[in-house]
């Protein structure tokens, strides 16, 4: 009998047995709940702009120090990541520039400020990196994504070069391409 177990008395229990009845004690896989459907998704935020104005180079996670108010509002999706970037000051990493928009419900004892500068986590041997990639021309470091990982607030950051006008309109063509390619071959398919 998976899953079924037949109800005795236990002496852990205060109430009397009930004998003979079947109650299903675990679900399918084992475990006494199942997520729900459609949350699975850890993103936070994305930065949609990143991949069509920058050549993405190298990838860093780094962990984020949120206020209370902040946490919930990035579970409630108030989290803007446009127009933000990584400053480098005095060996550490400060986020500037995202925005995160308080709840209606939060604390009127906190003094919310929906963009202020909030601290990086990084271990200094990334930080040092960036800092040398920093310093050549045309690079800089943005942030990519905010997303939970075991429910912490992690920031994948980037460090980027610009790309040019003609770059932007080769990837644009090319992406067109894949597509007329991927219609071509559905159609043949049917």
């Amino acid at each position: 009998m998976t899953g079924l177990a037949l109800l005795s008395y236990n002496s852990r229990f205060a109430g009397p047995a009930i004998a003979g009845r079947y109650i299903r004690a675990t679900s399918d896989n084992g475990f006494m709940s199942k997520k729900k459907p459609g949350t699975s998704s850890s993103t936070i935020a994305l930065n949609k702009k990143a991949k069509h104005e920058y050549h993405i180079e190298d990838r860093f996670e780094a962990g984020l120090s949120l206020l209370g108010w902040e946490v919930k509002s990035m579970r409630a999706g108030k989290t803007q990541l446009t127009d933000s970037y990584v400053l480098l000051k005095d060996g550490e990493a400060w986020l500037l520039g995202t925005h995160i928009t308080p709840l209606t419900t939060a604390s009127t004892h906190v003094i919310a400020d929906p963009t202020r500068t909030r601290k990086l986590l990084l271990h200094a041997k990334e930080i040092a990196k960036i800092v040398d990639s920093v310093g050549q021309e045309g690079r800089t470091c943005i942030p990519l994504a905010l997303y939970w990982k075991k429910n912490k607030v992690k920031c994948e950051i980037a460090l980027v070069k610009g790309k040019k006008l003609f770059d932007k309109r080769a990837t644009e063509k090319e992406r067109d391409w894949n597509r007329q390619k991927q219609r071509v071959l559905r159609e043949a398919n049917i």
